[in-house]
């Protein structure tokens, strides 16, 4: 197996970008992070009277891209509008210009789970109270899941491979590591890979709260999202993108690309147990961990931190250091995790892509941001969560975890760069 990693192309990470409920580039969101900041708060996108929940993490302050022509913008859903922000500002830290001449060995791959679940309720209330003639002729365009990467591929000239993947909360995560894959096996030199998703809404919320699935702590938003703390009651809904350049190890050397990381990991799996509840023995989530560590020729030894899935729920967040304890055993204990999450709120199909964000800057810089919020230690979730307090260490290699409806479990794995 050693051989095989070692011969296979390599891929590495030269731009990232990210909007988030703590800033709308990378940058912002990973310093907010590392200070604890929380950006759930009440949902001003419309009134939730009558819900069990009404908090959520808003994107504020988000305007269309500068260079975006308004006309075109008004066309685009407010999911597809952050891919072609997040995508633009992983070319411009990766200095890498799409021209004529490369277009065509340029990729894109970003996944969504739902697409625009925003214009669908807006498309059904036109249809149910105007009338189906009314229906704007841009409707599919803007709400279907696919949309991010056809218009990122469209509006910046990518002409090569290009796909989406639907995989709920793993969607994210998923494109990336596809996205990688695509490079490995020569389809292209560089890929646009993330996720996207901004659908705060009224179908949004009513969906989770049928399912019972939200915090309700609606009076201190800031607190409500709280993994692994033993008062966890649910997870909160958040909106957001995020976008990583990849890139084809040679070809980022022969221009002088910045390397952030590399991407050494992959694992994919499937529960096969429920369609919205985690296995309670946390199998299909140890197989995707075991997976990528297979394809990363690595050992649970050489795993530095996770960032783990951790949404604040009561099954989820057990069920994950169950996971983390079936395949790291005795070190489990050892290893620093943390959740994203915690400030973020889940942003759903972006939510993989946006700690992907975070595993690379984790690298770069040595420091990991806090789990916020954690301040009863639940028993059966009894690992290190970096509570409260971001923590200075060396990072090498990053684990990042990403589970969903449908049972679809995705884990990569990132690692610092090294020319051997």
């Amino acid at each position: 197996m050693e051989r095989e990693v070692q011969s296979r192309r390599r891929v590495v990470v030269t731009g990232v970008g990210a909007i988030t409920a703590v800033g709308l580039d990378a940058e912002t969101t990973w310093q907010n992070l590392l200070r604890g900041v929380s950006g759930v708060g009440p949902i001003t996108f419309f009134d939730p009277t009558g819900y069990p929940t009404t908090i959520a993490a808003e994107v504020k302050d988000y305007q269309p891209p500068e260079w975006l022509d308004p006309k075109e913008a008004r066309r685009l859903s407010r999911f597809i509008l952050f891919a072609l922000s997040a995508a633009h500002e992983a070319l411009t830290r990766a200095r890498f210009c799409i021209t004529e001449e490369n277009a065509e060995r340029v990729g894109v791959l970003i996944g969504s789970g739902i697409g625009s679940f925003t214009t669908v309720e807006e498309g059904c209330r036109t249809v149910f109270t105007r009338g189906g003639a009314r229906l704007t002729p841009f409707f599919l365009p803007m709400m279907l899941p696919n949309m991010a990467s056809g218009q990122v591929s469209r509006l910046l000239g990518i002409r090569g491979y290009s796909s989406t993947i639907v995989t709920a909360c793993a969607s994210g995560a998923q494109a990336i590591g596809e996205a990688a894959e695509v490079i490995r096996r020569g389809a292209a030199d560089v890929m646009l890979a993330g996720g996207s998703e901004a659908s705060v809404c009224e179908m949004g919320l009513a969906s989770f709260c049928a399912i019972r699935a939200l915090s309700t702590r609606n009076d201190e938003p800031t607190r409500a999202s709280r993994p692994f703390d033993r008062e966890r009651d649910g997870l909160v809904p958040a909106e957001g993108c995020a976008i990583l350049v990849l890139e084809e190890l040679e070809h980022a050397r022969r221009r002088g690309a910045p390397i952030l990381a590399e991407l050494v990991g992959y694992g994919v799996s499937s529960d096969a147990y429920h369609v919205v509840a985690p296995d309670p023995e946390g199998r299909g989530a140890a197989a995707a961990m075991r997976a990528a560590l297979a394809d990363a020729g690595l050992t649970p030894a050489d795993i530095d931190y996770i960032n783990a899935h951790a949404t604040s729920t009561v099954a989820g967040d057990y069920v994950e250091t169950l996971a983390i304890k079936r395949v790291f055993g005795e070190r489990a204990y050892a290893i620093p995790i943390s959740a994203t999450k915690s400030m973020i709120g889940h942003s759903m199909g972006a939510a993989g892509a946006i700690e992907a964000v975070v595993a690379v800057l984790t690298i770069r810089d040595g420091i990991i941001h806090p789990t916020i919020n954690y301040e009863y230690p639940d028993p059966k979730c009894d690992l290190d969560y970096v509570p409260n307090v971001a923590r200075r260490v060396p990072v090498r290699t990053v684990l990042s975890n990403s589970f969903a409806f449908g049972g679809h479990n995705a884990t990569l794995i990132f690692r610092r760069y090294a020319e051997d």
